[in-house]
């Protein structure tokens, strides 16, 4: 099995950051892609942004100039840098990855418990 735990979410105030860490463990034989995701009270979960197994990062505009990806060199943890919080940030922050297991063929989605992130005025 396959498991996403994220952390790092918090209450901050607006123009603040957090750093959030996911990491993946279990029997993974291959993340083929993984990125951060939210979703707000009411509203559909969005991508922020997201990095291939080779590197390749890809942000959607509204994570665009605030908000970083990363991932450290065993590439089974990624993490999001975001500055310049705004209350409209307010989300849970989740990721989710497509994930090759050591048993496994082909591709499964993987996702994680998500993190709360809440950011005051």
């Amino acid at each position: 099995q396959v498991q996403l735990v994220e952390s790092g979410g918090g209450l901050v105030q607006a123009g603040g950051s957090l750093k959030l860490s996911c990491v993946a463990s279990g029997s993974i034989r291959v993340i083929y892609s993984i990125g951060w995701y939210r979703q707000a009270p009411g509203k559909s979960r969005e991508l922020l942004a997201g990095i291939t197994r080779f590197g390749d990062i890809h942000y959607e505009d509204s994570a665009k100039d605030r908000f970083t990806i990363s991932r450290d060199n065993a590439k089974t943890t990624i993490y999001l840098q975001m500055n310049d919080l705004r209350p409209e940030d307010t989300a849970v922050y989740l990721c989710g990855g497509d994930i090759q297991t050591s048993s496994g063929v082909g591709l499964n989605r993987y996702w994680g418990r998500g993190t709360q992130v809440s950011v005051s005025s």
